[in-house]
This record gives C-alpha cells, structure tokens and sequence, in this order.
C-alpha cells in the first residue's frame, strides 16, 4: 500500500479545530495558536468563524434557577401543558441562538419516546434554526409530517421547509406537503386538497401526537411579506383587522382567533388549534414576537411555548432583568 500524505486542512477545517479545542477541549485561544501553529489572533478568528458557521455547537445541560422560575410562572398563568426557557443573551439581541437548542433538546425528548408518535412541523426561520441543533437519532418508529405547504410563489421550494432536513437527521417516515404555501385562489386549493395523496398528508397532519410551530409577526417585516407569500396592500389590510401574528401561514388577531380574510381562505395546510390530547409547542423569542405570542396564548392556539428569559419576562408583565 502507498502512503500518501494527508490532504491539507482547508479554512473551514482549521476552524471546525480551532472551535473544538476552545469549546470541547477548554484550551485557551493561546493554547490553540501553539497547536495549530498560528498567530494568537488568527485563532480567535478561526474560533469566532467556527461558531458563526456553526461548525461547534453548544448546549446548556443546566437548568438555570431563574429560566426555572418562569417556567413555572408560564405554566401557571397561562395553563400550558410545557414551558421551556433559555438564557437570554442580551436585551437587543436576537435569542435564536439560545432558543434553539432548547427547542431541539425538547424534539430530542419527544424523538426518544418508544411510543410511535405523529409528529408535526411547521416552517420558518426559528424551526430551520432548531433542527439545526438536532443530534443524529434512529426514530423508524415515529412518523414526522409537514403542517403547511412546501411551494413559494415562484414555484421553488420553500427555503425554510424542515422536513427534509429533519428526516435527514432522526431517519424518520416523513410526509411533505407537496402544494404552495398559500394558493393563488381557494379554487386552486381545493384542487390540492382533492388529491388522495394530499390527503392522506392532511389527515396525519391534523391527528398528530405533538406539534412544533414558529411564530411569525404581522408588524411591517412580517416573514409572509419578506418571503413574498403576500403582499404589502393585503398585509395592511389583515392589520386594519386587528392581526396580530401568524402560525403555519394563518393569520390571527389579539384575541387569538383566526382572522376571516382571503388569505386564510387560501392557506393550503392545516390550521392550528390545541387540544386537550395533543400539544402545540410554539417556538419563538424577541420583542417583535411578543404580540404573536400574547394573542396564541390567549387563544389558546397552543399550550407549549419555548422561548428565552426576556420574552418570558415580557408575556408575564414583569420587569427585565
């Protein structure tokens, strides 16, 4: 056998190690200079590099007594059946990156489960960033199931779809949802709902065990203007109607109700609505999802949440910490 040399380490390589030796290893950012070789200051950027490519990923395993505390205050004030809460880091801040893998170490919990479970997904930002943090996991007897569309207006896949992304991680039986996000008219969905595999989609999709949703706002950089799914007149005419967020594309007011507008009408997945047998966990933090939040909450849209220090603080009245 010839022996051939080592290949040489690329950029992200010497990242991925500089980020390994600071958070796994514990060595010092001079410590990691003398061991890849290197100036002090390139391996503090090959270290910040690591984490914002997020090659290392980190997760708190202690639960902090006052992320504890309002839990036990959500739990109480709004009768949800969980209530996860993750270090704040910072007041302007966005807390994705301590909200998600708080979420993923509650999907983890549910995945484990030896009962075959249904489990369903929306879409979004907050949701790709979770299964993100997601571990590799053998879950054959579990069924994963899109809650909404997977089409943009353009006709491409949706970017922030996760199904394909979590499937890939727990080797799940998954079912997407193979039709637009929200249709160009009610005709139009009825033709997709018509269909038996659609159907089938559907049926899995409103039985399921648990359910895991982000949040979007309805201020003016509402996620359903951004990604083109409506446009600015109808976004300010669901405003004039008291909207106040939306889950799976739905758009509902501050009393959590879903609103009677043309693009509920249209929205081609299912509607969300808690249960006593079934949990909806809602997963999103920061200032612009606090109105969302209040008005789920109130309608009892869904009776989990997870979501960070400062937002909790902020559905609960009290004063930031």
């Amino acid at each position: 056998m010839i022996d051939r040399p080592d290949p040489e380490p690329s950029p992200q390589d010497d990242a991925a190690r500089a980020g390994w030796l600071y958070y796994v290893a514990g060595l010092t950012q001079d410590q990691i200079a003398r061991e890849l070789g290197t100036s002090r200051q390139r391996a503090q950027r090959l270290v910040s590099r690591a984490m914002a490519e997020r090659l290392i990923h980190v997760r708190l395993e202690h639960r902090v007594s006052a992320c504890l505390h309002l839990e036990a205050r959500l739990l109480e004030r709004f009768g949800l059946k969980l209530a996860r809460v993750a270090p704040s880091i910072g007041a302007e801040i966005d807390p994705l990156p301590s909200i998600a893998p708080t979420a993923a170490a509650e999907i983890e919990r549910v995945l484990r489960s030896t009962d075959p479970l249904v489990i369903a997904l929306g879409t979004g930002r907050t949701l790709r960033a979770t299964v993100e943090e997601l571990t590799s996991m053998e879950c054959e007897q579990h069924r994963i199931v899109s809650l909404n569309g997977n089409i943009s207006p353009d006709g491409s896949a949706s970017y922030y779809d996760v199904i394909f992304r979590i499937a890939d991680r727990v080797r799940a039986p998954h079912y997407p949802m193979p039709m637009p996000v929200i249709a160009q008219s009610t005709e139009e969905r009825d033709l997709f709902h018509a269909l038996k595999p659609i159907q089938s989609v559907l049926r899995l999709a409103r039985g399921a065990n648990v359910t895991f949703v982000g949040l979007g706002q309805m201020s003016d950089d509402a996620p359903l203007l951004k990604d083109g799914f409506i446009t600015e007149a109808e976004l300010r005419e669901m405003q004039a109607l008291g909207a106040a967020g939306e889950i799976a594309g739905w758009v509902f007011d501050s009393d959590g109700r879903y609103l009677e507008t043309s693009i509920n009408q249209r929205v081609a997945g299912v509607k969300v609505v808690a249960a006593e047998d079934r949990s909806v966990v809602a997963i999103a933090g920061g200032r612009n999802k606090v109105t969302g939040l209040s008005a789920g909450l109130k309608g009892r849209i869904f009776n989990g949440l997870i979501t960070d220090e400062l937002t909790a603080r902020r559905l609960l009245n009290l004063a930031p910490v």
